[in-house]
């Protein structure tokens, strides 16, 4: 398999970025070397997660890692193909970024708990319990799935202040309705 591919983020302001994204009906050889390439752009900017969209692809995936920048901790990427939240409850407020809001961080509302269903690399159906930070990340991921960014999230009071650089980071797209970010 060839070397896994540094791939270009998209920015706010970017059409796919508010596009529901396509179920992945069938796992193939190129589909494992795309996860490779997320995988490896996820690690390379610095994430705990990227998601499909998020590189310019429309489609139901996205891959995780939320504690792999600690002390001691060995990369163990968590890869989602179709996910679907089948149970949550309770409420958090955490702090979040975003690859593809830059610069940007402001508290969301998630739920605490959450069950997901998702196949893995292998196209086994897989159920996985997250709670507080793990939750955080899922959910987060899996919005951008659904045409989401985190700022959509946020009360409309607190984002405000945050406007004028939401505002300068779309001014970046061009007319092909693309905002790509290349680092």
């Amino acid at each position: 398999m060839a070397r896994a591919q540094l791939l270009p983020i998209r920015i706010i302001g970017d059409k796919v970025l508010k596009t529901v994204a396509e179920p992945i009906s069938d796992i193939s050889d190129e589909l494992k070397a795309f996860i490779k390439d997320l995988t490896f752009t996820m690690y390379k900017r610095d994430g705990v997660g990227l998601a499909a969209p998020q590189v310019g692809r429309s489609v139901r995936i996205f891959v995780m890692d939320p504690f792999w920048s600690r002390e001691d901790i060995k990369k163990e990427p968590i890869v989602m193909i179709n996910p679907e939240i089948i149970e949550k409850s309770g409420e958090q407020i955490c702090e979040e970024g975003c690859l593809s809001v830059p610069d940007v961080y402001e508290r969301v509302l998630r739920y605490d708990n959450i069950k997901v269903r998702f196949r893995n690399v292998e196209g086994e159906m897989m159920e996985m319990e997250a709670d507080e930070y793990v939750s955080d990340v899922i959910q987060h991921e899996n919005d951008h799935l659904n045409g989401v960014l985190f700022v959509d999230n946020i009360n409309k009071l607190k984002l405000l202040p945050l406007m004028p650089r939401l505002k300068k980071l779309k001014a970046t797209t061009d007319e092909n309705e693309e905002n790509i970010r290349i680092l």
